[in-house]
């Protein structure tokens, strides 16, 4: 009997999903308007200190293959 009691439990969860009334439902403008304002951060960053990036990491690529 618990097992038909955890099919309809899954089953209600999915009838309110496929409604759009489950509360656990995540707000997706506003994740977006996460990621938007990431990636603007980045390219604030990236921008102006592009050639000294560039020449970090070709630094550290260099001393790893070269040894040392």
């Amino acid at each position: 009997m618990p097992q038909f009691t955890g099919v309809l439990a899954v089953l209600a969860a999915l009838g309110d999903r496929l409604r759009g009334e489950d509360p656990e439902r995540g707000d997706v403008p506003g994740w977006v308007m996460i990621t938007v304002m990431t990636a603007a951060l980045v390219l604030a960053i990236l921008i102006p200190f592009r050639e000294a990036i560039v020449s970090a990491v070709t630094n550290a690529l260099d001393s790893v293959t070269t040894g040392g």
